[in-house]
């Protein structure tokens, strides 16, 4: 890739469009879930595979399932995309929404 269009590539990936929102983590084997936010879903799932497979993710609970049933028996789901803007409550409806989920789910903390 030469300069020119290295630089084109890296503008396009900043100015790409980033949505947030709360996605769950739900294990068919023992019907477990887990639910949490994040404020880009597009980079989520390959970030929850790699700290899974290599034993380093920070809910024990999860850790444990994902070692005990793989996997495969996993699923990713977005539940829902929240707009939010900068500023000192960035974040903060999205950690609501979350909230709502678990209690609605019956789920877990990520």
């Amino acid at each position: 890739m030469d300069h020119a269009a290295r630089r084109a590539a890296v503008a396009a990936w900043k100015e790409r469009k980033v949505a947030g929102g709360v996605y769950r983590l739900h294990c068919a084997a023992t019907g477990e879930s887990w639910v949490g936010h994040w404020p880009d879903l597009a980079t989520l799932r390959n970030r929850l595979a790699f700290t899974l497979d290599q034993g380093t993710h920070p809910e024990p609970g999860l850790q444990r399932a994902w070692r005990a049933q793989g996997r495969d028996a996993f699923a990713f789901e977005v539940l829902e995309v929240v707009e939010e803007g900068a500023g000192p409550l960035a974040g903060r409806p999205r950690a609501e929404r979350a909230a709502a989920w678990r209690e609605r789910l019956g789920a877990g903390r990520l």
